[in-house]
């Protein structure tokens, strides 16, 4: 009966060696899947969040980067409907990081290109629904053997929903990039600063305070519509509470802060108060680069281009400040 049962085994042996043997060469061909763009998503109990990985040449695991897009619809690759044209500024990034050895996955918000469907109703939608999109993304990557570090670049308003999202999934570096330190409101006064006839301006300002409590408006005048639409409200709320330059200095992790000096959206003084709330953070003023991450000088026309000119490469800065930064501090 032993015999037998031993002989058993003996046959098994080679089976299961093949088996184990087979194993090894699965894993060993994830860990070494073909470089260049390849799709990811995010199942959510509200949709799906559909981006795009991309993969450096080389086998074995590599750090990872979480790219997140600025404003409004906004899409993985840097490109808005807005524009004269796609500019592919997030795209080009990607593709700089895999250059220098960096996975990196992009994605579309919800709402948003091929995430549209995963939107909620807009009166029904929360900045934090973006930072936990993102949080999650995290978690994903981290958990995924292919990866080392999980670092985050956001990119406009994709910095503070990165910073937030940073900060709470635990990842291993932060890069600011064409951030704002100010809140939404301080910003939207800015912006607006000088536009508005004096009846709009006291009304677009009784607005602002009062989202800024946390209070809807019932009253809103038809030009001011766009910007506090009734359903859209609760998001503005929901996103006023956050103050990126007070949001930062509770990073637990390193902190690259990098602005261009012809970005005509965010200035360089919003750079340096993100500095001055993080002094341990790197800041690097980047001359000549714009919000789309091009090299462009400041007249009006040479910009509007660019918004719309994928051949236009990124600043040649640009890729080796994020990479020289990223090397150190999530390797």
């Amino acid at each position: 009966m032993k015999l037998h049962t031993g002989i058993r085994s003996l046959k098994l042996w080679p089976m299961l060696s093949m088996l184990s043997m087979l194993l090894l060469a699965v894993a060993a061909q994830a860990l070494a899947a073909p470089a260049g763009d390849q799709p990811i998503s995010l199942d959510t109990a509200g949709g799906t969040v559909a981006g795009t990985l991309h993969l450096p040449a080389g086998e074995g695991k590599v750090p990872v980067v979480l790219i997140v897009a600025g404003s409004g619809p906004t899409d993985r690759d840097g490109n808005n409907p807005a524009f004269p044209g796609p500019n592919n500024s997030l795209k080009l990034l990607a593709e700089a990081l895999g250059q220098a050895g960096f996975a990196s996955v992009r994605y579309d918000k919800r709402g948003i290109g091929a995430s549209r469907a995963g939107a909620p109703d807009e009166s029904a939608l929360r900045f934090d629904t973006y930072v936990d999109d993102a949080a999650v993304w995290i978690a994903k990557l981290k958990a995924d053997p292919r990866f080392g570090q999980v670092a985050v670049i956001g990119h406009s308003e994709g910095a503070l929903i990165g910073m937030l999202a940073a900060e709470r999934a635990g990842a291993a570096a932060y890069v600011s990039l064409a951030g704002v330190a100010e809140g939404p409101g301080a910003v939207l006064r800015k912006q607006l600063a000088g536009k508005l006839p004096p009846t709009l301006a006291a009304d677009n300002e009784r607005i602002l305070a009062s989202l800024e409590q946390g209070r809807t408006v019932a009253e809103v005048p038809p030009a001011l519509a766009m910007l506090y639409r009734p359903s859209v409200q609760p998001y503005l709320i929901s996103w006023m509470k956050y103050v990126p330059s007070q949001r930062i200095a509770a990073l637990r992790m390193p902190v690259l802060i990098v602005q261009g000096t012809t970005d005509i959206q965010v200035g360089v003084e919003q750079a340096q108060a993100l500095k001055a709330a993080r002094p341990d953070a790197v800041l690097a003023i980047i001359p000549g680069m714009n919000h789309v991450l091009k090299e462009v000088p400041a007249d009006p026309q040479r910009q509007m281009a660019s918004y719309g000119d994928p051949a236009l490469p990124l600043h040649p800065q640009l890729a080796g400040t994020l990479t020289g930064f990223l090397r150190k501090a999530a390797p």
